[in-house]
């Protein structure tokens, strides 16, 4: 692999043996070459066979680094990436998805040759022929270069805003320049990372063929487990709540900016009210009610 390749893909790697060989199949069956393709695979701590799966493909892949950690989560696993990539554009992926062939050859053309801070790209929400997959982009057309505080405020216009990060390319350079990194521990930490890139990035441009498979889950957890992650998202959207406030007061001089981030501030925030009324345990949603009102 040359000293510097061209993209570096962050994959963040959980306990998710089941899925893992057909995630990496579709990284093998990739078009870009692989000098010029990094894959950087973060074993956070697996306690499944997901640790001998990487093995087996690190042996027939040059282009994958495994590194290996102690629990901490999907937001320490990708810094933990950030901080080994050597590309000059980087993406991020679930080891749990798949991703079409031929997608990040396309979007690191159009990266390079709109010389784009970020380029957001589409997927497809992946049901695995339980029912027909739908585009989480549909009827978006695609944009010239545009500013990043113009695409939030088309999407907040139309109450429509997906977070997440695996569905952008982000300039290295961009990325270190503003020192991005995920919150540890927190659910839904794409909130705050892509309203903060964007509001930053100064060229961006929309690619609305869908590219990247976001699988959705089948098995319905148990109650403790559902519980548990109940527990989780709420913690994390009061968070991300207040976050938001934050950046609406001391990062936003834009009115009408402000008010359409307002938008997702109440949004994610009353999302937090049906959190509390689907928790299984009637003693923690009082206490969770309690906490509000205080």
């Amino acid at each position: 692999m040359s000293a510097r390749p061209g993209l570096s893909l962050v994959v963040p790697v959980y306990n998710v043996a089941a899925y893992l060989p057909a995630f990496l199949d579709s990284l093998r069956a990739q078009t870009l070459p692989a000098s010029e393709f990094e894959i950087v695979a973060v074993d956070d701590g697996s306690t499944d066979a997901s640790a001998d799966l990487l093995a087996q493909y690190a042996a027939r892949l040059a282009n994958l680094r495994v590194l290996r950690q102690e629990n901490g989560g999907l937001s320490a696993a990708r810094n933990a990436g950030l901080r080994e990539v050597k590309g000059e554009w980087i993406a991020f992926a679930d080891s749990d998805d798949i991703v079409a062939p031929g997608t990040y050859e396309r979007w690191l053309a159009r990266a390079e040759s709109g010389a784009l801070d970020m380029l957001l790209g589409n997927g497809m929400y992946h049901q695995e022929g339980r029912a027909p997959d739908r585009p989480i982009f549909a009827g978006v057309a695609a944009t010239p270069v545009i500013s990043g505080t113009e695409w939030l405020r088309a999407r907040l216009a139309a109450r429509f805003l997906p977070h997440m990060a695996w569905l952008h390319l982000y300039r290295r350079a961009f990325i270190e320049g503003y020192r991005f990194s995920f919150v540890p521990r927190l659910i839904h930490e794409d909130v705050i990372w892509t309203t903060r890139a964007l509001l930053r990035a100064q060229r961006v441009q929309f690619d609305p063929e869908p590219g990247y498979l976001y699988r959705l889950p089948l098995r319905r957890p148990a109650a403790d487990e559902r519980a548990r992650r109940l527990d989780a998202v709420i913690a994390s959207s009061i968070y991300n709540a207040r976050q938001l406030a934050a950046i609406i007061a001391n990062e936003v001089a834009d009115a009408a900016m402000a008010r359409a981030i307002g938008w997702q501030l109440v949004d994610g925030a009353l999302s937090v009210l049906h959190k509390i009324e689907q928790h299984p345990d009637p003693a923690a949603r009082r206490a969770y009610y309690r906490r509000l009102r205080d």
